[in-house]
């Protein structure tokens, strides 16, 4: 059952703060230590997966207004980058004594890249405005943000609010379903893509009978939270879980070192 739990704290945040909850699942079960890296990458996707669907299920009952033109090019590129990414991890994983290096890195860039994301969005008012609209921009930013999501083996939710945040002008509120659309977008083509190159026998996938569910009934309990409350209190929340990110990646990283 803790398993659940995990699914559903980290997508219940997720689906609050459009953090998508993969930025969270993965390094709380790097911490755990029960699963290889590969595994941990497609328990986080399917976690997230579910709580896309169920989030943009409730997004579309309340007729959320979406920028069609903007999510579809990102949505796009980040499909393209996720492929990209998948790829790369592949390769670096194939010697298994990279396992525990590779472990090391992600968990520093990702900390790293958490604490360059806080940093940017509560300084968005001292940070140069900037606008795209030129739809290769669009579309590469959107490759990017795959690539590094799928590399590192989350969501990215965290990466797209500070992209539609300072790119886009959008608001908390508003950055929130725009990541989880990405993600729905990102996180199913990389499940797909496992299914038709690997497959997924060779993962451990036993604790999906449990995350999954969690990830669903956080998407529902997120989602509802997340129309109700300020954007205030979604920035508060992002800001929250954002610092317990890093930390917890910091000490992956060093429990890795030490070994």
């Amino acid at each position: 059952m803790g398993y659940f739990f995990v699914g559903l704290f980290a997508t219940t945040l997720g689906a609050i703060a459009g953090l998508g909850g993969g930025v969270i699942i993965k390094p709380v079960l790097d911490a755990l230590g029960q699963y290889d890296l590969g595994s941990i990458g497609i328990l986080s996707s399917a976690t997230v997966f579910s709580m896309a669907i169920v989030s943009l299920l409730r997004a579309i009952w309340s007729k959320a207004e979406l920028k069609g033109k903007c999510v579809a090019l990102i949505s796009l590129g980040s499909i393209l980058g996720g492929v990209i990414g998948k790829a790369l991890f592949r390769l670096v994983t194939i010697n298994d004594s990279w396992h525990a290096t590779i472990g090391i890195f992600q968990s520093m860039v990702l900390a790293l890249l958490m604490t360059v994301v806080m940093l940017l969005v509560n300084n968005k008012k001292d940070t140069r405005e900037v606008n795209l609209t030129h739809p290769m921009h669009i579309l590469m930013t959107g490759l990017i943000l795959g690539m590094i999501s799928a590399f590192l083996g989350i969501g990215g939710g965290p990466l797209n609010v500070a992209i539609l945040s300072l790119f886009f002008g959008m608001k908390p509120k508003e950055s929130v379903i725009h990541s989880i659309l990405i993600i729905f977008f990102s996180q199913g083509a990389g499940l797909v893509q496992v299914a038709f190159t690997n497959g997924f026998s060779m993962y451990q996938l036993d604790m999906l009978l449990y995350m999954i569910p969690g990830g669903i009934l956080g998407g529902v309990i997120g989602s509802v939270f997340s129309s109700r409350v300020s954007n205030k209190w979604i920035s508060c929340v992002f800001n929250a879980t954002l610092v317990m990110i890093i930390c917890l990646n910091f000490f992956n990283a060093f429990s890795r070192w030490r070994l």
